[in-house]
Formats: C-alpha cells, sequence, structure tokens
C-alpha cells in the first residue's frame, strides 16, 4: 500500500543531506522534467518581480524565491521531513520509532509540482513551486506532468493500493487508477453534513498515520476503511471512494 501525501507551501528549512541529485531520487522516469522544473525555477529567481508574479508571492516572501535560487546547492533531508503544515503535525512522522518508522517509510508518497512523485526518504531541499504555479512561456505544470508521471503512477498501482490524499490541484497532475480516495465531512447534530476545509488535513493527517503504521496491509477500499475504524475514526464507503465523518 502507498499513501501519496499532498505537500504543504511551508516547508522547513536547512537539512543535514548532500545537495540535491535528481538522479538518486526514486521513479528516475521523472528526472527529463525534474531537471528542467528546477532549471527553470533557479533561472527564475534571479528575476524577483518574474517569480512573484510566477509563484503566487508578496515581496514579504522574497524568502521563498532565495529557497529557489540554491536549489542545486542547498542541503537536502528525506521528503517527509520537509514538509509542514496541519496535515504533516496530524501525520507526525518525527515521532514514529522502529518498525513504526520503516512501514511509514516504506508506504509514504508526496506528489509534489517541482518533483512530480517523492518517496518518504527522498532527499530534496526546501523550494517554493505550487500546481497552480504558471512559470514563464511554458504551459500549465498539469500539462507537463501527465504525460511522464501518470504512467509512474499507473505502474505503482497495478502492483500496490494506493490511498490518494492529494488535492484538487495536485491530484490534477496526474490521475491514479483505481485509487481510494477520501473525503472529510462534519456532521451536525440534526445529520446535516458539510465538507471540512481547513480541518479536513489535519483529519487526513491522521489516517495517513494510521495506514503508514498499521501491522496490516490493506488490499482494497474496504480494508482501508476497516484499518481507520479500528484506530476509531468513523469511515463510510462507496466503492473506491471513503467519507472520513467528524463532528461539527
Amino acid at each position: 500500500m502507498i499513501v501519496l501525501l499532498p505537500p504543504s507551501e511551508t516547508k522547513r528549512a536547512g537539512g543535514d543531506g548532500p545537495p540535491l541529485r535528481l538522479d538518486a531520487l526514486a521513479s528516475p522516469e521523472l528526472t527529463g522534467l525534474r531537471t528542467e522544473l528546477v532549471d527553470e525555477l533557479v533561472e527564475l529567481a534571479a528575476d524577483l518581480e518574474a517569480s512573484r508574479r510566477a509563484l503566487g508571492l508578496s515581496a514579504k516572501q522574497d524568502a521563498e524565491i532565495e529557497r529557489n535560487a540554491v536549489l542545486r546547492s542547498a542541503p537536502t533531508a528525506p521528503a517527509i521531513n520537509r514538509y509542514t503544515g496541519v496535515l504533516y503535525e496530524a501525520l507526525d512522522v518525527e515521532s514514529l520509532g522502529g518498525a513504526e518508522a520503516a512501514r511509514a517509510g516504506a508506504r509514504l508518497a508526496v506528489g509534489s509540482a517541482l518533483f512530480g512523485l517523492l518517496r518518504a526518504t527522498d532527499p530534496v531541499p526546501a523550494y517554493r513551486l505550487s500546481a497552480t504555479s504558471r512559470l514563464p512561456g511554458q504551459p500549465g505544470l498539469a500539462r507537463r506532468w501527465r504525460p511522464v508521471l501518470e504512467p509512474v503512477l499507473a505502474k505503482i498501482a497495478e502492483n500496490e493500493l494506493v490511498v490518494d490524499l492529494r488535492s484538487g490541484s495536485y491530484a490534477a497532475l496526474a490521475a491514479v487508477p483505481d485509487a481510494v480516495r477520501v473525503d472529510v465531512v462534519a456532521e451536525h447534530p440534526d445529520g446535516r453534513r458539510v465538507s471540512v476545509s481547513h480541518f479536513n488535513k489535519a483529519h487526513k493527517g491522521r489516517l495517513a498515520r494510521v495506514l503508514a503504521t498499521t501491522r496490516s496491509e490493506p488490499a482494497d477500499a474496504a480494508a482501508v476503511a476497516a484499518t481507520a475504524r479500528r484506530a476509531g475514526m468513523r469511515v463510510e464507503r462507496d466503492d473506491l471512494r471513503l467519507t472520513v465523518v467528524v463532528d461539527a
């Protein structure tokens, strides 16, 4: 089973790994486009105004552009430790040890606008590029990633169940055949349900932690739902679509 996470806009600085080596990342089929995007971001970083426009940043966020300028020389850290934010706080991978940490390392992956697909242990620097970014003179990232990323994800899905927790803009970069998708809804005492926005990420992070650490090996959506229920989550299933229900 692979649990496919969205990235986060916020990322930890620094790291104790060597500079980026694209040929050391998993899924070498993606190296070509990864190289193009890294080169484009480094070049773009020399023009602050153009970077702000392309990346949707304000002048107060110029430190993000500085990160892109040193993509090839900055220290790296495992991808799963690079990302921060609500989902990753709930996942809390740093608190895992022993067999649980090993299982999480094997099962967790991240969809990335810059790298396409990262396995948990892939060493990457801090960077700024979102799925909705539009680099100058280039088509949108979905048009660029889909032809190369979808075959990679399809090959993974042939051999392993994929639980796709990506947000809409990252899911649009490439589809995953027969993936289990997850929604989160809040239920009011009168039975009325509404989609969860901010805390959607927290509940997906908790689900990711459950799936990343379980000693079982869920092979289908029903087994994923059962695993979550054993952990105390309320989950409903409709074929490949799971709904996590929380109290409003």
